[in-house]
């Protein structure tokens, strides 16, 4: 230990009226207290539905329709629009 953690384990000591080993103890302990693991923040929803799509996060095929009823009924995708249909690969 170098001298300046030895002068301050010296005066905690003795303000405290706690031996060396004390001092380190409490020291210690407080440390680990303070250094805990704390709980992550969890979103709120995040695990709780099984819609039982494996897929449903990374296949886009399950997010083609979404919102399309909001849009009004004249709406078209851009693919429809020129009367055209593209031909999806599966």
């Amino acid at each position: 230990m170098d001298k300046k953690a030895e002068a301050a384990l010296r005066v905690i000591a003795k303000s405290e009226g706690w031996t060396a080993s004390q001092v380190i103890r409490e020291c210690l302990m407080e440390g680990a207290a303070k250094r805990a693991a704390k709980p992550r923040p969890r979103l709120i929803g995040i695990g709780c539905f099984d819609s039982g799509v494996s897929d449903l996060a990374t296949n886009k095929e399950h997010m083609r329709d979404f919102g399309v009823s909001s849009m009004g009924k004249g709406w078209q995708r851009p693919e429809e629009r020129s009367g055209k249909r593209k031909v999806r690969a599966k």
